[in-house]
C-alpha cells in the first residue's frame, strides 16, 4: 500500500495526464515519457521532445487487457489467447488496427503496439488516469534511455510537466516488441 505522499504524487500525475500534459515515470526497464493517447497535442509534444519521426508510431501501455478491447477482438482466438498468456508482463505486441487508435499513435502503420504492464507504478498510473497511456523511452532519438529520474531530468529539464518518482522494474533491456500475427521480432527483450 502506498503512503500518502506517494498517493498524492500519483493523483497529481494522473490529473496532469487527463489535462493533456506530458510526464515521465519509471517503467519495466527504463524511464518513460507518457501522455494520454487521445490528446494529439500531448503526443506531438512527446514526439518533439524525443525528436522522433511520427511515422514510427508509439506504444500504448495499460493496466488491464480491457483497455484494448478496440483491437483485440480483431485477432484470431488463438492469437488472443497467446497475448493474454503473456500479460501482464514485459511483452509488447503489434496488432492490426482498423481505426481504434488515432493516426498520431499508429504513425504510418495500420497497426498499433500494445502492452499490459506488470510494473506496479505504471499499472497504478493507468488506473488513476483511467486510460491506457503512450509509453516511450525518456530520451531524445539516438541517446540512451534514461534509467533514473536524474537522467530523465538531464534530458528534458522543465520541458516535461511532471516527474513521477519511483523505481524501474529492474529489467536490463526495454520490453520486446513482436508482431502478434507473424511473431516477427521488432525489438528483442
Amino acid at each position: 500500500m502506498m503512503h500518502l505522499p506517494a498517493q498524492y504524487r500519483l493523483r497529481r500525475a494522473a490529473a496532469l495526464l487527463r489535462a493533456g500534459k506530458v510526464i515521465t515515470h519509471p517503467t519495466e526497464a527504463v524511464w518513460g515519457l507518457a501522455c494520454v493517447p487521445w490528446s494529439q497535442s500531448a503526443v506531438a509534444r512527446i514526439l518533439q521532445l524525443k525528436q522522433r519521426d511520427p511515422a514510427k508510431g508509439l506504444v500504448l501501455v495499460a493496466d488491464h487487457v480491457s483497455r484494448f478491447q478496440g483491437v483485440l477482438p480483431l485477432l484470431p482466438d488463438e492469437v488472443q489467447e497467446s497475448l493474454m498468456a503473456s500479460w501482464p508482463g514485459p511483452n509488447t505486441w503489434v496488432v492490426p488496427d482498423a481505426g481504434w487508435a488515432p493516426e498520431w499513435i499508429r504513425g504510418s502503420h495500420q497497426s498499433v503496439a500494445i502492452r499490459v504492464s506488470s510494473h506496479p507504478l505504471t499499472v497504478a498510473l493507468c488506473q488513476a488516469a483511467n486510460t491506457c497511456l503512450v509509453s516511450t523511452s525518456a530520451n531524445p532519438a539516438g541517446m540512451e534511455p534514461a534509467r533514473s529520474q536524474v537522467e530523465a531530468q538531464r534530458y528534458f529539464r522543465s520541458a516535461v510537466d511532471y516527474y513521477l518518482p519511483g523505481r524501474t522494474g529492474g529489467l536490463a533491456q526495454p520490453t520486446g516488441i513482436r508482431d502478434a500475427l507473424t511473431g516477427q521480432v521488432f525489438r528483442g527483450s
